[in-house]
């Protein structure tokens, strides 16, 4: 079976002329694993849409287009619904934790690398926001970093084949924040934009 590419327009069908389309994020920001990265992204390039410019980092929750307004699409995410989303997530001491890389792996759409979370940390962070709120889109959570969208109708078995090429490493990594941010929803593979962060408190004992 081929992979599915995705098409290079507009998809006014989706955003209705909105901007700013928000999720709850992890930024990837240590150096080793930022490299590895890259060099998937380059190793694969040939099978990957670009230019793209969005910043590595694993989805936790999408909330929806970002507006300051009462919700008109059912897509909307208020400014009152994030400061709900702020206290549920007061509520609950956050406690940093690690997370690890696993292998390269695709989707149907899009090349990426498996996130195993051990603790269930993520899940327990997700269950904790939709107290609050309804998951836009939701389906089964698979904790990943996206590499890159496809660009062409090639062979998933040549995809795969390329995997076999390349020394997979395994990075292991603590987890101090939570980002709260959106990306341009009328340009593709866009960077996102940070809006709110949340420090994560540390672990003690007596």
């Amino acid at each position: 079976m081929p992979v599915v590419p995705t098409s290079v327009r507009d998809y006014p069908e989706w955003h209705h002329g909105r901007s700013d389309y928000s999720l709850w994020y992890i930024e990837i920001d240590q150096p080793e694993l930022l490299s590895y990265l890259d060099q998937l992204r380059q190793h694969f390039a040939e099978f990957l849409l670009s230019p793209n410019i969005r910043q590595f980092h694993i989805s936790l929750f999408i909330c929806g287009f970002l507006t300051q307004y009462q919700t008109i699409w059912d897509d909307d995410f208020t400014h009152s619904q994030l400061k709900q989303h702020l206290q549920t997530l007061a509520m609950h001491q956050q406690l940093t934790f690690q997370l690890s890389t696993r292998k390269i792996n695709s989707f149907e759409t899009a090349l990426f690398v498996e996130i195993q979370d051990q603790t269930g940390a993520l899940q327990r962070l997700r269950h904790a926001l939709q107290d609050s709120t309804q998951e836009i889109a939701a389906l089964e959570y698979c904790p990943h970093i996206t590499l890159g969208l496809y660009k062409e109708a090639v062979p998933s078995e040549l995809i795969f084949e390329y995997m076999t090429k390349i020394e997979q490493q395994h990075f292991d990594f603590s987890i101090n924040q939570l980002t709260f941010g959106y990306y341009d929803a009328q340009m593709l593979q866009g960077p996102l934009y940070p809006h709110t962060q949340l420090i994560l408190g540390e672990s003690c004992c007596n």
